[in-house]
């Protein structure tokens, strides 16, 4: 485990420790990071996992964000999900036994979201979860079961929008439950600008604003299940025959195409390695169409007023649906696919706006929340160590 180590600290302020351990989760963290910038009394401990190390996946997102260095980083790496998640809680731990903070800062769904809410809950430190409430009501999705353990051990739980707020209700849940809008419209606003002005991705990939498809697969349903996977491939090639289509493939879908000998089945896409935060916004800014099976690139997708197909049976992001913006393909069926994405390529009538997600201050509220919470004392740091 990596150690930052920093100047003697006010005794003071709040402690904050936030989780973080993938590339959704950087994203979510940089304008709340940034937030945490106006308040003197709240000191923010970035605890890194390590689920995402390389620095194609990790590193270059906090430059770019301008997230800070993270104090810890706990270098879990790639494992099965009880793996993965034993070793985060065994090694964070550690850092809460040492840091005695006074509340536990999640994001998402991820992996490191369900370790970071499980280690704190048994330490008794408050959990504050970003983006609670979320559900896709597939408990075959390890996402959905993070999610539902997250916020059922959170104290906070900063619901982006009105749907999350009654899935939340549905299950009982509502003390703790604040609408806060959606912290990735806050970072859309704060980064497209520097993103087109900064980034030459589409100049090296020689493509023109506007005539292009930019796809991304990873998740396990997909990459892992031979037939989900040629038919995500079929579709993407046959495409690629009338449209260029630019994917970044991420490490776990080169593997499986690999192993599934699915190389010839992507003879005509432009296959790249996966790109660094501001290339990534600036694709998606300026693409026709995004083809995903990603929860945060389909809100991206919006925020781009870009259209959207999404490779899955069910979101948890029904807003984008609902106002047109994104349609489900049926990866179950090649045809479907295809059909899908002509679709939503030949559509160009009225969009409607999505509202709640939103006006570009979540991030603020989200802290500002926090800063009250502790305020009103919910926990010291003489109950924690009693605790312990």
């Amino acid at each position: 485990m990596r150690l930052r180590v920093l100047a003697a600290e006010n005794k003071s302020m709040k402690k904050i420790i936030t989780v973080i351990g993938a590339r959704p989760q950087f994203i979510k963290a940089a304008p709340v990071s940034k937030a945490f910038l106006g308040y003197k009394d709240l000191r923010e401990i970035i605890v890194h996992t390590g689920q995402h190390y390389d620095s194609g996946m990790s590193d270059v997102f906090f430059k770019e964000l301008e997230i800070p260095e993270p104090m810890y980083n706990l270098e879990v790496g790639s494992a099965s999900h009880a793996i993965q998640t034993g070793e985060i809680m065994k090694r964070l731990e550690d850092v809460l036994m040492k840091e005695k903070p006074d509340l536990l800062l999640i994001y998402g769904d991820t992996n490191s979201t369900l370790a970071g809410a499980l280690t704190a809950a048994k330490l008794h430190v408050p959990v504050a979860h970003v983006e609670a409430g979320l559900r896709s009501f597939n408990n075959k999705m390890p996402e959905e079961i993070n999610r539902i353990v997250a916020d059922r051990l959170s104290s906070l739980l900063f619901a982006p929008t009105k749907t999350a707020v009654d899935n939340l209700t549905n299950e009982g849940i509502t003390d703790g439950v604040h609408r806060t809008g959606d912290v990735m419209y806050d970072v859309a606003l704060l980064f497209t600008p520097k993103a087109i002005e900064e980034s030459t991705i589409l100049d090296s990939l020689d493509v023109t604003p506007g005539e292009y498809i930019l796809a991304t697969i990873h998740r396990a349903e997909n990459t892992d299940v031979i037939t989900r996977l040629t038919n995500v491939s079929t579709a993407l090639r046959t495409i690629a025959e009338d449209i260029t289509v630019v994917l970044p493939i991420h490490p776990r879908t080169r593997k499986m195409v690999k192993e599934f000998q699915l190389d010839n089945r992507l003879n005509g896409v432009k296959l790249i390695d996966p790109v660094g935060f501001l290339d990534m916004v600036n694709l998606e800014h300026n693409a026709r169409l995004i083809v995903t099976d990603s929860g945060g690139v389909q809100k991206e997708a919006y925020f781009h007023k870009v259209p959207c197909v999404t490779l899955r049976d069910e979101t948890e992001w029904v807003e984008t649906v609902d106002a047109g913006w994104n349609v489900l393909a049926d990866v179950n069926r090649c045809d479907n696919i295809i059909l899908s994405i002509n679709d939503m390529l030949s559509q160009n009538g009225e969009r409607k706006t999505i509202a709640e997600y939103g006006d570009g201050h979540s991030s603020t509220d989200i802290v500002l929340k926090m800063s009250k919470y502790l305020r009103a004392g919910v926990v010291t740091q003489k109950q924690f160590g009693n605790i312990l």
